[in-house]
């Protein structure tokens, strides 16, 4: 694994030992980062890595050019991986780990006020996560008009076009993977 553009290009991101994550692989990474970039401009974005493992998507963000990055992550085998992936100085001070529960940190950043860009959520395939966490980003006032919001799920559980505000425009499958990607109605 590793960061394919932008000022950390070519920087090798760790993963835990063992199969608790999935990583974004590099192809799938690509594609993703080109649909984003063909609507929406990196520059200066406030991101929101949701399920994070690795790192790799909010880190890619970084790297072209996004001003933040909150990555959430639960998993403490996985965190250490997180915390030794974004220590590098050129996206250290732009980055925030929320080490919890996904939904009681969307609950939290909520109350902030912060509001962001593009939200990538990458939970594992088999997890009950997805209809709660994407509801819950529904509800909470927290993308911003224009934001992108990009769910990584399995082929064999595919997700509804809408979840009240949110609809999806655009979906695509590599492999098992599905990429949907959604933003709010009207935008």
């Amino acid at each position: 694994m590793r960061v394919i553009s932008g000022i950390c290009r070519g920087m090798k991101l760790i993963a835990p030992a063992g199969k608790a994550t999935r990583p974004t692989s590099d192809r799938v990474k690509e594609a993703l980062f080109n649909i984003i970039s063909s609507r929406f401009s990196f520059d200066g974005a406030s991101i929101l890595d949701i399920c994070s493992g690795t790192g790799a998507l909010g880190i890619e963000a970084l790297s072209r050019g996004a001003a933040s990055s909150v990555f959430i992550e639960n998993d403490r085998n996985t965190l250490a991986s997180l915390e030794k992936n974004i220590s590098d100085p050129r996206i250290k001070n732009r980055s925030e780990i929320a080490a919890m529960d996904a939904v009681k940190a969307l609950s939290l950043l909520a109350r902030r006020g912060k509001k962001y860009d593009v939200v990538f959520f990458d939970p594992p395939y088999n997890s009950d996560l997805y209809l709660h966490l994407i509801e819950a980003l529904g509800i909470l006032d927290i993308l911003n008009s224009n934001a992108i919001f990009v769910v990584e799920c399995s082929t064999h559980k595919p997700l509804p076009g809408a979840f009240g505000s949110l609809v999806r425009f655009d979906s695509r499958i590599y492999g098992n993977t599905v990429l949907d990607f959604f933003t709010l109605e009207g935008a």
